[in-house]
C-alpha cells in the first residue's frame, strides 16, 4: 500500500511533532483538532520546530517552507479524513473520549485507510472493534519524534501482519526506529520502565522525604542528564500524567495523583500551559547553577 496522506488526530504537543516529521518526510498532511486555538498554537509549534531545525542544519529553509506547505489545518473531521491514507490519533489519554473518536473516524474514513492511535498506557484491542476495522488497527506510538527516535508497533491480536509491515516501513521513512512489541501491554517497553522511575519520584515528594528540585538534581548529578523525573513530566503533560496515574488504587500512587490534580486545578499542564512543576519557558532546570 502506498501511503501518501496521513491524518493527524489531536493536535497537541506529540501529534504536532509526528506532523511536522511527515510533512518533512514528504508526506501530505491533514491536521486536526476540536479547537481552533490549539490548532494555532500547533502551528506556531511547528514554525519554532523548523527555526531550530534549519539553525541546527538539519533542514534548509526552503525545506521547512515546503513542509509547512505540506500540511492542512482544520476543525472538521470529515476533511482531515478526507483522502488519508493512514490516522495517527494523539487525542486526550481517556478511554470513554478515544472510543467516542474512533467510532466517529470508523464511520467517516475512507475503506482503505489504515487505522493509528498513540496512546501511552491504553490499549488497540479497547477500540479495534468499535472502528470498524479491527484488521486495519494497530498502536504506533512514538516518543518524542525529533529526539527520542523511537516508535513502537504494538498490533492487537486481530491486526493483519500486512499492517505491521506498512507501519516498520513508514517508521523508518520517518526517520525513527521501530520497536515491535510482541503483544498488548499497557505502556509499551519504555514506558513501562518510566513509570517505575516517575512512581517512585513521586513516593519521595509526597512522603515529604525531598523537595522537587532536589529530587531532579540528584538525578540529572548522578545521570549527567538534562532533566529529572519532575522536569520530564512537565514535557510529558501533567495531565497525561494524572490520567495515567489516577487509574492505579495503591496509597502512594493515589497520593501522588491527587498532587498532580492540585496543579491541574490550577491550570498548571507543563510546558504547555507554561507552568507544572516549573515555569516556563526558562525552567530552573536549565540554569547553569541548577546543579551547583
Amino acid at each position: 500500500m502506498n501511503i501518501s496522506t496521513i491524518g493527524i488526530i489531536g493536535a497537541g504537543n506529540l501529534g504536532t511533532k509526528i506532523g511536522l516529521q511527515a510533512a518533512i518526510s514528504g508526506y501530505q498532511v491533514n491536521m486536526y483538532d476540536v479547537n481552533d486555538k490549539i490548532l494555532a498554537r500547533s502551528l506556531k509549534s511547528m514554525e519554532k520546530l523548523l527555526v531550530h531545525l534549519t539553525r541546527t542544519q538539519q533542514l534548509t529553509g526552503d525545506e521547512g517552507k515546503q513542509s509547512l506547505e505540506r500540511i492542512f489545518f482544520t476543525e472538521y473531521l470529515n476533511l482531515a479524513l478526507q483522502d488519508v491514507d493512514l490516522i495517527s490519533e494523539s487525542v486526550i489519554e481517556d478511554l470513554e473520549i478515544k472510543t467516542k473518536v474512533w467510532q466517529e473516524i470508523g464511520e467517516i474514513a475512507p475503506a482503505h485507510t489504515i487505522f493509528t492511535t498513540n496512546t501511552s498506557y491504553l490499549l488497540p484491542s479497547q477500540f479495534a472493534e468499535i472502528s470498524g476495522r479491527p484488521e486495519k488497527f494497530c498502536a504506533f506510538h512514538f516518543h518524542d519524534v525529533f529526539y527520542s527516535k523511537v516508535v513502537d508497533i504494538m498490533p492487537h491480536p486481530g491486526t493483519s501482519s500486512e499492517v505491521i509491515t506498512i507501519l516498520e516501513k513508514l517508521g523508518r521513512k520517518l526517520k525513527q526506529v521501530p520497536i515491535l512489541v510482541k503483544k498488548e501491554h499497557s505502556g509499551y517497553i519504555f514506558n513501562t520502565l518510566l513509570i517505575a522511575w516517575i512512581d517512585a519520584a513521586g513516593r519521595l515528594v509526597t512522603g515529604e522525604i525531598a523537595e522537587v528540585e532536589a529530587i531532579d538534581k540528584s538525578w540529572m548529578i548522578n545521570f549527567g542528564m538534562t532533566a529529572g523525573p519532575f522536569g520530564i513530566l512537565d514535557n510529558v503533560g501533567l495531565d497525561t500524567a494524572w490520567h495515567i496515574t489516577s487509574t492505579k488504587r495503591n496509597p502512594a500512587s493515589r497520593a501522588f495523583a491527587a498532587l498532580l490534580k492540585s496543579y491541574l486545578d490550577q491550570g498548571k499542564l507543563g510546558v504547555k500551559s507554561g507552568e507544572g512543576f516549573y515555569t516556563y519557558p526558562k525552567p530552573s532546570y536549565k540554569d547553569p547553577d541548577f546543579l551547583k
